[in-house]
């Protein structure tokens, strides 16, 4: 490659020696001679960023290409070329190269990463005052009808709740039983050749953990020139970023801040660091996660078996704080049953899989043709995976570990609890716009598999406070549904309700026994009372689903870490 003399005065004359494949380079600062953004649209923002080239300017007929090195202007070369036509290179810092490309194209880069869903699977178009409409008249309804009928809205009610809980127990022992009759994994296979690897962790107020975020990604066993670590930060979390930068971040690290906008969300947020992703795999992780060093070469493997329908795996989730106290118990006993029984069943049914928000992996190609992230759901995650399904994609369990920090206070963690149930509402609400669409896409099976998943789940939360008088029956105490039912139908009721409490206990159990951290099973009964948190934390969900649905509650994390 030659490369042809440019105008001194527009840039430093050349060193003495050439620089890689006999090209003479220049050190370009874009700051100081900003570049010419029609050059940038015609190569895409996106590519620009994702390769870390800036075409700056037209000089005697060539393109001057700003490049950290020689090296990555001469892997893009050929693109270059068809899009640009005769180009030669400049040295530019990559920090440098991205600063300017955000200058030039970041408002539009904000904006689509705010809407890059389209609008029919979007619950920002969702038409949130009919849903308050309905619910205001349909409350009116309920409490007209218990003035009038007291006791048929008891036995109705009490009926809902006892479908939903059957309902999504059934589903339960349906994931049980796959996961009993799964067949072995194949054997891991070992590639000649590794891809890059891109991961996304999102910030927000995470100054206090920043430093042990960065040596527990430190122990990922996976080339560092084939790894590519993005911290997402909010362009105005000073205190993160100033923490990060006190951190010395290695050379496979980098932050990515994220522009001021309308909405503040974590997937806002890797909407916008995707297109700075230079890998064709891309993970998710979260502050305080702590992966198994094995796990990226077990998921490029897994792909790498996989045929590309194969579009997502989702990492298993355990807790390495499990003993604090009883809450702390409790939610590592719901994260064993959920994560080693029940995910891992229903992605072998073949059911939409709702997805968890961090350890998760994606095809890139795949992520980008779906629009990436709902930019306003609260359960980004869960979205995620039902538009997986409706798009032909397959979403697998990935049999490796992150180890994250349980949430053990009771108020945070009913606001943690809160938002994943309100988000499980809005994506219900969102996929249900056109439920005969759903129905085509998904098909009776995995369509019903939705219902009992994300409504199911949200009425059991909903209703459990009429089930509750159910543990004062096998005491003698009367039940005022049985005067309306009689006696043979609700003796079925509640023989129904001890036979699910049963099959609760001993689903928790068995995903108990899967993990290594050695809890007595004498624990899981007290899930009762700790489900009795999550019926607070769903009418707390119903309340802000009506007056701020995009209303993001973070958890806070570091405050109870023992992962080191």
């Amino acid at each position: 490659m030659s490369v042809l003399p440019l105008h001194t005065a527009l840039l430093p004359a050349p060193p003495a020696q050439p620089a890689g494949a006999g090209a003479a380079q220049w050190t370009l600062h874009p700051r100081d001679h900003p570049p010419d953004p029609q050059l940038t649209d015609r190569l895409g923002v996106t590519f620009c960023l994702a390769s870390g080239l800036l075409p700056w300017r037209q000089v005697a007929g060539q393109t001057v290409v700003a490049a950290p090195s020689s090296e990555v202007f001469l892997r893009h070369l050929p693109r270059l070329t068809a899009a640009l036509g005769p180009v030669v290179p400049a040295l530019c810092p990559a920090d440098e190269i991205e600063a300017a490309l955000m200058r030039m194209r970041g408002p539009a880069l904000a904006l689509r990463a705010e809407t890059s869903v389209a609008a029919p699977e979007s619950c920002r178009s969702y038409r949130m005052g009919r849903v308050r409409a309905v619910a205001v008249v349909g409350l009116a309804l309920l409490i007209l009808a218990t003035a009038l009928a007291p006791l048929a809205v008891l036995a109705v009610m009490t009926g809902i709740a006892v479908l939903a809980t059957l309902g999504f127990s059934l589903l339960k022992l349906a994931a049980w039983i796959r996961v009993l009759t799964a067949r072995p994994p194949p054997s891991p296979v070992t590639l000649a050749r590794l891809p890059t690897v891109s991961i996304m962790v999102a910030l927000y107020h995470e100054a206090d953990i920043a430093a042990r975020l960065i040596a527990r990604l430190d122990r990922l066993d996976y080339p560092r020139a084939l790894l590519d670590v993005l911290l997402v930060v909010e362009a105005d979390d000073h205190l993160t970023r100033a923490a990060l930068a006190r951190a010395g971040l290695p050379g496979w690290m980098r932050v990515v801040p994220v522009p001021n906008g309308p909405i503040r969300t974590k997937p806002r947020a890797l909407n916008h660091a995707l297109d700075f992703c230079r890998g064709s795999l891309v993970g998710v992780y979260d502050a305080e996660d702590a992966p198994e060093p094995d796990q990226l070469q077990k998921m490029v493997a897994h792909f790498h078996a996989r045929g590309p329908d194969v579009a997502c795996l989702q990492g298993r989730l355990d807790y390495y704080n499990p003993r604090v106290n009883w809450l702390s118990r409790c939610f590592t006993v719901e994260y064993a049953a959920w994560f080693r029984l029940f995910l891992p069943g229903i992605a072998g049914l073949g059911l939409a899989v709702p997805l968890g928000g961090t350890t998760l992996f994606f095809r890139r190609e795949a992520l980008e043709k779906l629009g990436r992230w709902d930019a306003c759901n609260v359960t980004e995650d869960a979205d995620l995976g039902i538009r997986l399904a409706r798009h032909g994609y397959v979403t697998e369990l990935l049999d490796s570990t992150t180890f994250e920090e349980a949430n053990c206070r009771a108020r945070p963690w009913i606001k943690q609890r809160s938002r994943w149930i309100k988000g499980f509402m809005m994506t219900w609400l969102t996929h249900m716009r056109d439920p005969a669409r759903l129905w085509r896409e998904l098909g009776v099976r995995r369509f019903l598999g939705v219902q009992l998943l994300l409504l199911g789940s949200v009425l059991q939360a909903l209703t459990a406070p009429f089930l509750w008088a159910f543990w004062l029956v096998p005491l003698g105490v009367g039940h005022p549904v049985e005067a309306l039912l009689g006696p043979a139908a609700f003796r079925a009721l509640w023989i129904t309700f001890f036979a699910v409490e049963g099959l609760t206990i001993t689903f928790a159990i068995a995903g108990l026994r899967r993990t290594a951290h050695g809890l007595s099973p004498l624990w899981v009964p007290t899930l009762s009372l700790y489900h009795g948190m999550a019926t607070a934390a769903a009418w707390k969900a119903a309340w802000e689903m009506l007056t701020r649905p995009f209303w993001w509650d973070k958890t806070h994390h570091g405050l109870f870490d023992a992962g080191g």
